[in-house]
């Protein structure tokens, strides 16, 4: 059966050398699109348009009105001199493929308020959390309930985004998170290196990094098949 959504596509094929695909490519946007544009848990209609001058995804209704962007949010930290010398180019290049598939893509909005950090720039720029979907998630978490974390100054910029979705539980089921979560959902899969956000995130030995990959890639191979079988 043809559903449309190719859960091993990588999105750098489609995109142009040395440009980035959360921007460029035309699959993962339409990807997006067929993804998100559904009930939200109120039942109401989210419906994402890809025609909008100015805007990657936008919605505008009664709900408010949202831009949204892609962001790739499976670091596999090979930029990173110390990882470099530590993991094959080769295992680096098959982990950073496999991040590049749906299961590893999310949409955040894109628009800043008072100048200040979008949640894609916060949670890859803030070093506690250090682009780390999993501690991303965390602070998301911790946001519906009020806690404080790392990102909690710009979760709250855009707490009418995450009003969309009612409540932890419903965010992460819209977006198919739920291999990240506990069946209660009140705890998170985190990956070591953690330390309630405390030290570096980035793994520092051969032995973390792979414990980290191993999770990263069940996540997302999880998420695939989530995806798919919603479709």
């Amino acid at each position: 059966m043809n559903t449309g959504i190719d859960i091993t596509y990588d999105f750098r094929q489609d995109t142009p050398e040395g440009k980035d695909p959360d921007s460029f490519s035309k699959t993962l946007r339409q990807y997006h699109k067929r993804l998100w544009s559904k009930p939200l848990p109120s039942g109401e209609l989210f419906l994402l348009s890809d025609e909008s001058p100015g805007h990657y995804l936008h919605h505008k209704s009664d709900l408010g009105e949202f831009s949204l962007s892609s962001d790739a949010v499976i670091p596999t930290f090979k930029w990173n001199s110390q990882i470099q010398t530590m993991i094959s180019e080769n295992e680096l290049e098959a982990f950073d493929a496999q991040t590049y598939t749906i299961g590893g893509m999310m949409i955040f909005p894109r628009n800043q308020i008072d100048g200040k950090w979008t949640i894609n720039q916060a949670r890859g720029c803030t070093r506690s959390v250090g682009d780390r979907f999993d501690l991303t998630l965390e602070c998301i978490r911790r946001h519906y309930n009020n806690d404080s974390s790392p990102l909690t100054d710009v979760l709250a910029r855009y707490t009418e985004f995450f009003e969309l979705f009612v409540d932890f539980r419903g965010y992460v089921e819209y977006f198919y998170l739920d291999d990240l979560v506990y069946s209660d959902f009140n705890k998170i899969k985190i990956s070591k290196p953690y330390n309630d956000f405390n030290g570096s995130p980035i793994p520092s030995t051969v032995t973390e990094y792979r414990a980290y990959e191993s999770e990263a890639l069940k996540f997302v191979n999880e998420r695939n098949q989530r995806i798919l079988n919603s479709i």
